[in-house]
């Protein structure tokens, strides 16, 4: 196995998490209520963090959902529960954005309503995607090559780091 190459601290990651709440607060400010959405499991963890920090600074009500999806096969796409989104803001939420297909696919539930917007977050942003993605709230950006893959360890609910492999 390659070395990791670590790109982001628990410490460095707890101060990206924090910045991206006041980056969807500042962006959402003026809603009644947001939901954040995040991808099974990485990004449900991700999600979360945000939604603890979101919940001290932020007066809007704020909904936690979870999206699973076979991120090597994203045919299906599931939600914890059942939801009209028409009229809401939703915040779809991963670890990483490497190819952005699996974002992307996440997408297909929200497609039937008429939201009022979806935006999108991810602790890290690898530049070189497949499929027309373009992230809203990002911890970390970093170019990478088409060879190298960005890596995120949790251990229980705790984002350890981020790194390159």
């Amino acid at each position: 196995m390659k070395n990791k190459n670590v790109i982001l601290t628990q410490e460095a990651i707890e101060k990206k998490i924090e910045r991206i709440a006041y980056e969807i607060y500042e962006h959402n400010y003026d809603e009644p209520s947001i939901i954040l959405v995040g991808i099974w499991d990485r990004g449900s963890i991700l999600t979360g963090k945000i939604a603890e920090h979101l919940r001290r600074i932020a007066p809007f009500g704020i909904e936690v959902m979870e999206i699973k999806l076979d991120k090597q096969a994203p045919k299906e796409v599931t939600l914890s529960h059942e939801a009209d989104f028409t009229g809401k803001v939703i915040v779809l939420i991963d670890d990483v954005a490497n190819s952005g297909r699996t974002m992307l696919y996440a997408l297909k539930p929200f497609l039937q309503y008429l939201p009022k917007k979806i935006q999108t977050a991810v602790l890290v942003d690898r530049r070189h995607k497949s499929f027309p993605l373009s992230v809203d709230f990002v911890g970390y950006s970093l170019s990478t090559t088409l060879q190298d893959m960005v890596m995120v360890d949790v251990e229980g609910n705790d984002i350890k780091s981020a790194y390159l492999v």
